[in-house]
């Protein structure tokens, strides 16, 4: 008997093959994806760059309209540019459900004021975190280079102010770190005040300072 072709495995609510959307092994991450949105699962991993917080956004506004349980935002990401970065601290900033960021692999650039503007921090053991300036190509014309600087000076102000208030830091200590690269551990950015907790049996838990904020969302008024 000749040997059949086994079929992909079809779950319900998966796009068929043929649709148009695609299914198969090319789209795993995509259904994967889909089905941890279906359990209040964010995943923001690889670069953050404008295509990318604008879906990441998408998704947790989407879920704060759906309904009232927390969301899980999964972090993976090395690499995060200030200007996005600083976006999506104001999308999880007006959640009006509270955002757990689970930390792991790596943590870099403006990925490290995501996560600590969340409600709760928690990462693996193995995790690294990177509190440093992105590196970005200067595109500016040359007439227009002091208004760049002065913009990303702007960003990165703004940027190690949040950090600090976040994290129990001062801007200026923040600032420092940015400036010429920190690099940490997991149990370093719990000292740190990056993180609530590093996921283990006995680990401590810290209450994020000004958690107590009413929470606004993004739901309908009514």
């Amino acid at each position: 008997m000749p040997d059949r072709e086994v079929p992909w495995p079809q779950f319900p609510g998966d796009p068929a093959p043929g649709t148009g959307t695609g299914f198969g092994p090319e789209s795993l991450s995509d259904v994967i994806a889909r089905r941890l949105l279906a359990q209040r699962v964010v995943l923001l991993n690889g670069p953050l760059d404008d295509f990318s917080v604008t879906r990441v956004a998408a998704e947790l506004m989407t879920l704060d309209a759906e309904g009232d349980e927390p969301v899980t935002l999964r972090v993976d990401c090395g690499e995060a540019a200030l200007a996005p970065a600083l976006t999506l601290m104001d999308v999880v900033e007006l959640m009006g459900v509270p955002v757990r960021a689970l930390c792991l692999g790596q943590v870099g650039s403006g990925a490290v004021g995501v996560v600590a503007v969340c409600t709760h921090r928690s990462a693996l053991p193995s995790t690294r975190f990177s509190l440093s300036e992105p590196v970005t190509s200067l595109q500016a014309h040359v007439r227009n280079v002091a208004q760049w600087a002065e913009l990303r000076a702007g960003e990165r102000q703004r940027f190690c102010a949040r950090v600090a208030a976040a994290t129990g830091q001062t801007p200026a200590a923040v600032e420092s770190d940015v400036e010429r690269g920190r690099f940490m551990g997991a149990e370093e950015a719990l000292e740190y005040g990056i993180l609530d907790e590093v996921s283990r049996p006995d680990a401590p838990v810290r209450r994020l300072p000004g958690s107590g904020s009413p929470p606004m969302g993004f739901r309908p008024l009514r």
